[in-house]
């Protein structure tokens, strides 16, 4: 009976740090802006919250805050994880996490 408990025991433990570590899991967008006159185009990223983490949270966040420094926001590409981030940031150059 002792080692029911402790296998249990370490199953409540393990399924614990698997919803920590997916929590802690990073969420991201890549989108396209423009400026007009002339006319200046540009590709970032961002980072969301898990809690926000869909194309359409991503719009609204982008649109306002793109629209702070004047520029418009064309799309939001795609919404990735941590395991796309590092491909991205060469491409996002000075837009890389900047909004």
């Amino acid at each position: 009976m002792p080692m029911m408990k402790t296998l249990t025991s370490i199953s409540i433990v393990l399924a614990f740090l698997a919803s920590v570590s997916a929590a802690n899991a990073g969420c991201y967008a890549d989108y396209k802006a423009k400026q007009d006159d002339p006319l200046r185009l540009h590709y970032g990223v961002t980072q969301l919250s898990e809690a926000t983490c869909t194309k359409a949270a991503a719009h609204a966040k982008l649109e306002s805050t793109l629209s702070s420094d004047g520029w418009k926001l064309l799309n939001v590409i795609t919404v990735f994880g941590d395991d796309e981030l590092s491909t991205k940031e060469s491409n996002a150059g000075q837009y890389f996490l900047r909004y």
